[in-house]
């Protein structure tokens, strides 16, 4: 479990994105698109789930993209290459469906765009025809650009400031695709992974317009193994658990409003262990 590259993707706003790559073999010959790995930095530390953004099978190793937002991230970002961490557990949750849908929309948002590198990378190969839609708030967060412009049909790029890209959210460029091929009906599907607001206003759009939505939940885990509920979710009336029965729903049956409300149970707690810590 030993870190062998480490890369700072990007630096803005007092906000860090890094890129490590992890020794792991047994997890790098399982781990499909769409699953994750649970990690622990040190042995008092927590559990926090990250997407495989990549494996190398041949060379036994993963690689993992996260913003230093909490505390656990941030003391993730304090390791470096050669560094080990304490646990590393995977691949978990459930591989995404990969057969060719024909045209789908991809979006991103934020560290976001890292979720859908795989799932782009493995649906372009599946025959697929993509679009493929980033946004971040500024310029200097957005990360992944030039490896998905060369997988994409069609690429766009929005930042909330306009200092690159168009001025404005991923669903605006959503409404304009959908709406310019509401008669041909030519997107089959709708994949977004991002902030919970930005997904839960995709899954608002394409109800719009029938078009079936996978999005990837970020919700809380604490054991990751169905046990402690704490990434409980109410998917179309019924609890499920994010980390056995996902990370993918459809986003037309999720409880956004719920989902949003778990996600800032420990948002006090969070600021308060950071600033004790100096993090």
């Amino acid at each position: 479990m030993k870190i062998i590259n480490k890369q700072v993707l990007t630096e803005a706003e007092g906000v860090r994105t890094t890129k490590i790559e992890v020794e792991s073999p047994l997890i790098a010959e399982k781990a499909r698109p769409g699953q994750f790995v649970i990690l622990m930095v040190s042995e008092e530390g927590e559990r926090i789930p990250l997407t495989v953004v990549s494996a190398k099978r041949d060379m036994g190793t993963i690689t993992l993209i996260f913003q230093e937002v909490g505390f656990t991230t941030k003391l993730l970002g304090k390791l470096n290459t050669g560094d080990s961490l304490y646990a590393l557990t995977g691949p978990m949750g459930h591989a995404t469906e990969i057969k060719n849908y024909g045209k789908v929309i991809l979006i991103g948002g934020g560290v976001g765009i890292a979720e859908i590198y795989p799932i782009t990378k493995a649906l372009k190969e599946a025959g697929n025809s993509l679009a493929v839609i980033i946004g971040a708030r500024t310029k200097k967060l957005l990360i992944l650009e030039k490896e998905l412009k060369e997988t994409a049909n069609e690429f766009y790029v929005t930042t909330d400031d306009g200092s690159y890209g168009r001025k404005g959210f991923v669903t605006d460029v959503l409404k304009e695709l959908l709406a310019y091929n509401l008669k041909l009906k030519a997107y089959s599907l709708i994949y977004a992974v991002g902030p919970i607001p930005m997904m839960k206003k995709v899954s608002h759009v394409s109800r719009d317009f029938n078009i079936k939505t996978l999005v990837s939940l970020n919700s809380l885990m604490v054991d990751a193994t169905g046990m402690c509920g704490g990434c409980r979710v109410n998917i179309k009336g019924k609890a499920k658990f994010t980390c056995m029965d996902g990370p993918e729903f459809d986003a037309h049956d999720v409880d956004w409003e719920g989902l949003e409300k778990r996600s800032k149970i420990y948002s006090d707690k969070e600021k308060h262990i950071c600033k004790l810590y100096n993090l």
